[in-house]
C-alpha cells in the first residue's frame, strides 16, 4: 500500500505502550484516538493525549501475551477542520503501523472527538474492529448523514453514558441502528447514569474495551455480554445496559 505523505512532525504515533514480559514481535497494534474540540487550529492539547495513557497502559498490560502494542494518535490540530481533521491523522497513523509492523490487525479506540474520527477511518485495510466512546455526532453532519458501509466486515462496538450532555448518546444509537443493517457485528453499550467523560463506571468501561480488543484482535471470546450484545438483534443489542461490576472476573 503506497504511503501517504504526512510526515510525522504533522501527525505522530506516540511512543509504543508495552509491558514488561510482552514478546518483541507485535501481532496487533491498537490506535488510541483522543478527545479534540468541535473547530479549533490550535495545537493539540498535552492533556488530551495524556488522559488517553492510563487505558493505554492497561490495554497493553491486558494484550501483553499476545504482542500488543498501544500508541495514542498525536493530531496535527485539536479541531474537526475541514482539510485537517483527525480522520485523515487516524488514516496516517494506520499506514504507520502497517509500515512499521507489517500487516498485521488494528483497532481503533477513540473518545469524543476521537470516537467519531474512529468511525470514520474504520474502513481502512488494515483495521478490522473499531470502538467508540462516547463519540461526537453532530445532528447535522452536512447533507449526507455520518457513513457506516464502509464499517462492513469490522467489529464495531460503541459504548455511551446516558446522562451525556455533550455528546447526544441517541445519535450513537441512530448511527449503530443504521450500521448494523449493513453489518451485524455491530453492538452498542449503555452506561447508565454516567456523563461524556464516562468516570462514574470507569473500571467497567475500561474492562469493556480490553476485553473487545483482544478477542477482536487475537480472535479470542469474549465475554458473555460482549457476545450476547453481538447476537441480539436492534433494539437490544445496541441498548445492552453496562452492568456493574464487569470485568471483576477478569485481570487485566
Amino acid at each position: 500500500m503506497a504511503q501517504r505523505a504526512l510526515p510525522q512532525s504533522v501527525a505522530r504515533l506516540g511512543r509504543a505502550v508495552r509491558t514488561a514480559g510482552a514478546p518483541v514481535e507485535v501481532s496487533g497494534v491498537v490506535l488510541l484516538l483522543p478527545d479534540g474540540e468541535t473547530d479549533s487550529r490550535r495545537r493539540p492539547s498535552p492533556l488530551s493525549y495524556a488522559a488517553q495513557l492510563p487505558l493505554a497502559r492497561t490495554l497493553a498490560r491486558a494484550g501483553c501475551g499476545e504482542g500488543l502494542a498501544v500508541h495514542v494518535v498525536r493530531y496535527r490540530s485539536r479541531g474537526w477542520n475541514p482539510g485537517a481533521d483527525p480522520v485523515a491523522d487516524a488514516r496516517w497513523a494506520a499506514d504507520e503501523v502497517q509500515r512499521r509492523y507489517g500487516d498485521i490487525p488494528v483497532c481503533l479506540v477513540g473518545h469524543g472527538m476521537g470516537g467519531r474520527a474512529a468511525l470514520r477511518a474504520g474502513g481502512h485495510a488494515a483495521v478490522t474492529s473499531v470502538l467508540a466512546m462516547a463519540p461526537w455526532l453532530p445532528e447535522a453532519a452536512g447533507p449526507e448523514p455520518e457513513p457506516v458501509k464502509h464499517l462492513a466486515g469490522r467489529r464495531v462496538l460503541i459504548v455511551h453514558g446516558t446522562n451525556d450532555a455533550r455528546t447526544n448518546p441517541e445519535l450513537s444509537y441512530r448511527l449503530a441502528e443504521r450500521a448494523k443493517k449493513n453489518n451485524r457485528d455491530t453492538c452498542r453499550f449503555e452506561v447508565h447514569s454516567d456523563g461524556q467523560a464516562l468516570r462514574q463506571h470507569r473500571a467497567e468501561v475500561v474492562a469493556l474495551a480490553a476485553d473487545f480488543v483482544r478477542g477482536s484482535l487475537f480472535a479470542g471470546s469474549y465475554a458473555r455480554p460482549v457476545e450476547d450484545a453481538f447476537a441480539a438483534p436492534p433494539p437490544l443489542g445496541l441498548r445492552m445496559p453496562l452492568a456493574a461490576g464487569f470485568g471483576r472476573s477478569l485481570r487485566y
